[in-house]
């Protein structure tokens, strides 16, 4: 539309020189012959400088975005350094830690509790480690049917503690046409999901009710989790992405705040999105949208 705009001078010093050719006073050939001519020259230099502004901002804008994915790609990079450095420094003293916890009394409260800690600590450094690797693990892509994944979680989520006390359905299409394939890895794909799922477990009752809903439309494949558990606070809403959040619902239910991060982070890797939305007390859906195949 704008390199149109810019052509318009061109188009009405043309259209002004054949109008002048037209009519203008033959028996004086070379008056009539250079005014209109003149007029074609003035266009066609204003459309020459319009394209020349056009470009010269279209290159700004690109490079503006490389210099923003090339930041974006350096403070993953550095992030995932960072994290494969800590996981390396604190592996071994913790090891060290629990292996003396093993030679105390167990049933000491004090021995008991610094031992839990320890085990948390663990299972941080590990989900740590799993963090940095999904962001630059080499993704084995291959068309993925998002229903297969989903059936094979739910079956999956069925063995967590109080799952059988909760409705987990599935709501995929059928009719006109099933859910079309996305291109992805399949093992990280039902990580993410299993990790959404287990959430809902979680964070819900007994009889309340989780399902696993997809949808097609302008070139997505939509996924939704959604639950009807006790919800997220709105305050809290715009800090769950962030590694090692812990929100005031979850203080009462292990882990380390790095589900959801670990969840963005591959829905990401396949150019996806993924959000949330909830309700205190009234449930939450984790929305995630991945390109077709």
């Amino acid at each position: 539309m704008r390199i149109l705009l810019a052509l318009l001078p061109v188009i009405f010093g043309a259209a002004i020189t054949v109008y002048a050719l037209l009519v203008g006073d033959r028996r004086e050939l070379v008056v009539v012959h250079s005014v209109p001519w003149l007029w074609f020259g003035v266009g066609l230099l204003a459309s020459v400088a319009l394209l020349g502004v056009i470009l010269l901002q279209r290159s700004r804008a690109r490079a503006v975005e490389r210099a923003f994915r090339a930041g974006a790609d350096g403070q993953r990079e550095n992030q995932g350094r960072f994290l494969s450095r800590l996981d390396h420094e604190l592996k071994n003293p913790l090891t060290a830690i629990r292996a003396g916890l093993s030679n105390l009394d167990a049933a000491d409260p004090v021995v008991a509790s610094i031992t839990g800690q320890a085990v948390r600590l663990s299972g941080v450094i590990t989900d740590l480690r799993k963090l940095a690797e999904v962001r630059a693990v080499e993704l084995e892509l291959s068309p993925i049917d998002l229903a297969a994944v989903a059936a094979e979680v739910r079956d999956a989520a069925l063995d967590l503690p109080g799952a059988d006390a909760r409705s987990i359905t599935l709501g995929f299409p059928r009719a006109p046409r099933p859910l079309p394939a996305v291109r992805g890895d399949y093992d990280l794909l039902y990580l993410a999901l299993y990790n959404l799922v287990a959430n809902a477990v979680k964070y819900s009752a007994a009889g309340d009710d989780i399902e696993i809903r997809g949808a097609e439309g302008a070139g997505w494949v939509t996924l939704e989790v959604a639950d009807t558990g006790r919800g997220i606070p709105n305050d809290e809403l715009s800090g769950v992405w962030e590694e090692l959040s812990r929100g005031r619902e979850a203080i009462d239910q292990p882990g380390s705040g790095l589900g959801l991060p670990f969840v963005k982070a591959i829905i990401e890797r396949h150019g996806g999105a993924v959000d949330l939305r909830s309700r205190s007390g009234e449930g939450t859906v984790a929305t995630v949208r991945l390109p077709l195949a």
